[in-house]
């Protein structure tokens, strides 16, 4: 029965990390898409103002 106690600990602490590793992959990629984003929106926005020349 020890055993058997074990195995779920493990198994649950297994899937704990699996969890959290797939959580911490998604929040990466969230935050690198949402920069590549901002990124290319302050680009355009830069080349959109010197394509109009300067004006606002």
């Amino acid at each position: 029965m020890i055993g058997l106690s074990v195995a779920v600990g493990r198994f649950v602490e297994a899937l704990f990390w699996a969890i959290a590793r797939v959580a911490g992959v998604v929040s990466i990629a969230a935050i690198a898409g949402a920069a590549v984003i901002g990124g290319l929106w302050l680009l355009g926005r830069a080349v959109w103002k010197r394509r109009k020349g300067g004006r606002s």
